[in-house]
């Protein structure tokens, strides 16, 4: 059955969509569910059993494979109540009727089953009838699931290191596969070999006869070329790519992938154009393996999926995204952090969320995985972090150690944000011979580090009155730069109109066009950069920078070209929006000279 939307909630944090399935998908809206935190998710189960009357049994930590355990219960417990959700729905009744006019009235305009729904319901319509319809037509969202494939620190019992298959991205990986949810698997944060080796244990991850996987796989890429390569990988194995999820490097929320310049558009439109060479290439390679492995062939070409995110802020916007480049899905995700009916944001961090404006959004260095992190200013997480420093007593207690992955000091592994960590280091850096100057700035970069493995999951336990007594009540929070545009809390209602052109919940007028955002964000990006390499350049940094220049010029040129033959889109901005990739044209012209004289 097709999609009920044309756009997607994707993952956000670690606990700001973690329960998004049980409040989205008896309307037929996917979301993204983050499998890094088991004690969260174990906890969020606890709450929510006791809320909706259900048997809850603990999976302690004492538990062998309590990781899988957990997780694998959760998204059990979720897809269950989800379906009773979904299913109270369609049994129309008079008590459900209006959660079924809500579905119908969610989806877009063009909706042939907004269009049956009218018919069905005029004048004398039978309930019986409206309910067979229903049964027949309707289609849940589907309960995805996140994994960091860089999130995969070894584990330890009685200081003895755990075969690799009980690290946490595995444990995680093999929490899913053994649950009975048919949904999607998105990998995130790049290639990691071990991991994707151990997707081939579990058959669910392959096609059957008719070409119907019940475990897909997703890639959240930013490039075509990062995309073919895993893609191929992955085939070897006789493992489809089911949907290659391309986001934009730094439009976008959370950690910041950059590209080499590359930019949206020319992504997609790549992405457009080898789209039958991507399928046709990769899925030889998966018929080759599986016939190889003596496993079922399919009879039929396998399903393939091409879907975008970052930045999306208007129904305009996601129309000619679905249009030009034929994409499958747009996501929607910073807009969806004050939409409570679909996410879990705490009270405190909504209002400073309406508040934010661009320049209280930023790239930060805050994350202890090394990957440049949107954050927004005054989230109370750097409010703890900072009264622990001014206490001379800098870093986290590092509760739940899931970014525990620096081995400088411990063969076990420490997060760069843990107090132990950042005590050792700045002891190290007390012993080395550094002028004042640069002593103080790697002093900074070591205290800058935050816990955010533990605050971006904190909201879910505030809102659900819980206790923070172990983590702590500092919450981080991650908005992409859409966010400034964005300034009052919302309804789903409010935001799939606003969505599909029905409604407008952005006051500004100000508000860039998507690309062109993300083109000012690269040119920061670019210039930064530079400033970094100015008085010490070797040739690998001038290499780079050169590239980078080259791509974002290739890439102005493409929507310069693109902007002028549009006839209906961006019809009324189309000027601004010309003007603009001509002075970002001459900028980069004196960029690239200033670093040709370097």
């Amino acid at each position: 059955m097709k999609n009920a939307h044309s756009f997607h909630i994707p993952v956000m944090g670690i606990g700001f969509t973690i329960d998004s399935p049980l409040k989205v998908a008896q309307y037929g809206i996917d979301s993204v569910v983050s499998l890094v935190d088991d004690i969260l998710i174990e906890k969020l189960r606890k709450i929510y059993s006791e809320k909706l009357e259900v048997p809850y049994k603990e999976i302690s930590d004492k538990v062998d494979d309590f990781r899988a355990k957990r997780i694998t219960s959760y998204l059990n417990f979720i897809q269950e109540q989800a379906e009773k959700k979904f299913n109270a729905l369609k049994n129309v009744t008079t008590e459900t009727t209006e959660a079924l006019k809500d579905y119908l009235e969610m989806l877009p305009e063009s909706s042939i089953l907004r269009k049956e729904f009218t018919k069905l319901t005029t004048k004398d319509y039978s309930p019986s009838k409206l309910k067979d319809w229903a049964h027949e037509n309707l289609t849940m969202g589907s309960i995805d699931v996140n994994i960091m494939t860089k999130i995969d620190k070894e584990n330890f019992l009685n200081k003895e290191q755990l075969p690799v298959e009980y690290n946490d991205a595995h444990a995680a990986l093999r929490g899913y596969a053994q649950s009975s949810l048919s949904s999607s698997l998105v990998l995130s944060a790049g290639l990691n070999s071990r991991l994707y080796s151990y997707i081939s244990n579990f058959s669910d991850f392959y096609p059957d006869e008719n070409g119907i996987i019940k475990k897909k796989i997703i890639l959240k890429v930013s490039d075509y070329r990062s995309a073919f390569i895993q893609g191929k990988i992955l085939a070897k194995k006789g493992l489809w790519v089911s949907e290659y999820r391309i986001e934009s490097g730094l439009n976008c929320g959370g950690h910041a992938f950059a590209t080499d310049g590359f930019l949206l558009g020319p992504v997609l439109k790549e992405f457009k154009e080898k789209r039958s060479e991507l399928k046709s290439q990769i899925q030889e390679f998966v018929f080759s393996n599986i016939k190889a492995e003596g496993k079922t062939l399919p009879n039929t070409d396998l399903k393939l999926k091409i879907t975008a995110q970052g930045g999306v802020g208007t129904e305009e916007e996601q129309t000619f995204l679905l249009e030009e480049y034929n994409i499958d899905s747009v996501g929607w995700g910073t807009p969806f952090l004050l939409v409570p009916e679909a996410t879990t944001v705490d009270d405190d961090t909504l209002e400073k969320l309406t508040k934010a404006k661009e320049e209280d959004l930023y790239l930060s260095n805050t994350s202890p995985l090394g990957v440049p992190f949107n954050t927004l200013k005054g989230n109370t997480k750097d409010v703890q972090k900072k009264i622990n420093i001014d206490k001379n007593r800098p870093g986290s207690s590092c509760p739940s150690k899931f970014i525990a992955l620096n081995k400088e000091f411990k063969e076990a592994g420490l997060c760069t944000a843990s107090r132990e960590y950042q005590y050792l280091k700045i002891n190290e850096l007390e012993t080395l011979e550094f002028s004042k100057e640069e002593k103080t700035k790697k002093y900074n970069q070591i205290i800058e580090k935050s816990c955010i493995c533990v605050g971006l999951g904190t909201s879910a336990l505030i809102v659900n009155n819980a206790s923070t007594a172990k983590t702590g009540a500092g919450v981080s929070v991650c908005p992409g730069p859409n966010m400034a545009y964005y300034s009052k809390i919302m309804s789903l209602k409010n935001m799939t109109d606003h969505i599909y052109g029905r409604g407008n919940v952005i006051d500004r007028t100000d508000r860039p066009n998507m690309f062109i955002k993300e083109l000012n964000l690269y040119f920061d990006y670019l210039e930064n950069k530079l400033e970094e390499v100015k008085t010490s350049m070797d040739k690998k940094q001038k290499r780079y920078l050169v590239k980078f220049n080259k791509n974002l010029q290739e890439g102005i040129a493409y929507y310069t070209e693109l902007f002028l033959t549009q006839k209906e889109r961006f019809v009324d901005t189309k000027e601004i929006l010309l003007e603009t990739l001509e002075v970002k044209g001459k900028q980069l012209q004196c960029i690239s000279l200033e670093i040709e004289n370097l």
